[in-house]
């Protein structure tokens, strides 16, 4: 057998379809986002624009969050000693649960590593402890609850995108004594379209089935207090777990539940993937408490960034770019071959100094490969201008075609 014939064949498929990921080598500059530097090649670090960074609000370089932390590392340093049972239960993991919990107007909540953990830990256990539970999931739900319905080991029914009369076939077929749980998010980050959340919602009150939504590219984005979907929709008392990430919005690390203490118990108590690993860094914990209770109070981030992804869109609809429809913060542009989207990503770093990563396969389907921009709130009208005229620069250059 030989090994390295294996992994160099695996390597070579990914470059000959396109899709190889190249991880580009930046360093953002504090209190400048979304201005960064970048060491990609050997002339030394290059003055770019940021546009594809999930830190959507900018929290990751606000003073609150970055005091917060610096009061954190030098009050109690910087690791938490342990799991959350041994050693690494401290008073800021404590205080944030419960501003989690408040933000969603549920009785507690959970703290986990990442986003894509608390997803699988809790999805993965709850089909678990729920005999002979049927998870019912959109279609294009995030990779992170996929494995942890894969790894429930339970029946899977999925449904096709925001496809409610679809759900109700599937619903309506199974035993009504069978236990179920509806698994959808509320923004899907790469088309930038909405669940319909209180149909759903209301299919589970008929058909007697548990909700779960994922609100990571929601929460800290919408509602007064930043609560997600599910609080600008007031649906949120209707949702029995609500999972988001302190990684996006607001702009440091780590994910969560939201639910009815029975709930959270149950899963602090039987998920693996909480249990046996060492607990978030008081320091991040303490940064993302400052940026939570920020935008609880605070509209201005939000307001600004809506404004922005409304901006770049008109931009790149009177450039006759292929914007995708959105009715949200994400504005996606449609290549459809990922050849070409790494060719485009690639020149508008080297000769533009703008920083956007192609999405392939298999984060979108085959044939829909894009470019996601994610303006922020310090992103100007001039950087849009900028941005525009050399897309459509690229767009002329490789023969591409434009909307009339």
């Amino acid at each position: 057998m030989n090994y390295d014939q294996i992994f160099d064949q695996a390597i070579d498929r990914l470059h000959s379809e396109g899709r190889y990921r190249v991880f580009i080598d930046i360093m953002r500059n504090k209190g400048a986002y979304p201005n960064a530097r970048c060491f990609h090649g050997h002339n030394g670090p290059k003055p770019i624009t940021v546009w594809c960074s999930n830190d959507y609000l900018a929290m990751g370089q606000h003073p609150k969050v970055i005091s917060a932390m610096e009061d954190a590392l030098h009050d109690v340093g910087a690791g938490s000693g342990g799991t959350r049972n041994i050693g690494g239960n401290t008073h800021f993991h404590v205080e944030l649960e419960n501003e989690l919990a408040d933000l969603h107007g549920k009785d507690g909540a959970l703290l986990f590593t990442s986003g894509y953990v608390s997803n699988d830990a809790t999805l993965s256990t709850l089909a678990k402890i729920l005999p002979g539970c049927v998870i019912f999931s959109d279609e294009l739900n995030h990779a992170s609850m996929i494995a942890g319905i894969r790894n429930s080991g339970c029946e899977k029914r999925v449904f096709r995108h925001n496809d409610v009369k679809h759900l109700e076939e599937l619903l309506a077929a199974e035993d009504p004594d069978t236990p179920k749980l509806i698994a959808f998010e509320s923004v899907y980050s790469m088309d930038g379209d909405v669940a319909p959340i209180h149909d759903i919602c209301d299919l589970a009150d008929h058909y007697n089935a548990l909700t779960y939504i994922d609100e990571v590219h929601a929460v800290g984005m919408y509602g007064k207090r930043g609560g997600g979907i599910s609080e600008r929709d007031e649906a949120a008392h209707r949702i029995d777990i609500i999972e988001g990430t302190l990684g996006k919005a607001f702009g440091v690390m780590g994910g969560y539940i939201a639910a009815d203490t029975r709930i959270v118990d149950v899963i602090r108590s039987y998920a693996p993937g909480f249990i046996f690993t060492t607990s978030l860094s008081p320091v991040l914990v303490a940064g993302v408490l400052a940026s939570v209770r920020h935008l609880k109070e605070s509209c201005e981030e939000r307001d600004a960034q809506q404004a922005n992804a409304a901006e770049l869109k008109r931009y790149f609809r009177e450039a006759g770019l292929p914007v995708m429809d959105s009715t949200t913060h994400i504005v996606p542009l449609m290549v459809g071959d990922p050849v070409r989207a790494k060719r485009i990503s690639d020149i508008l770093l080297a000769e533009y100094g703008v920083y956007v990563q192609p999405i392939n396969f298999p984060t979108v389907p085959r044939g829909t490969e894009r470019l996601r921009f994610t303006p922020g709130p310090a992103h100007t009208d001039a950087m849009m201008a900028e941005l525009t005229k050399a897309l459509v620069e690229i767009w002329d250059r490789l023969e591409l075609r434009l909307a009339a």
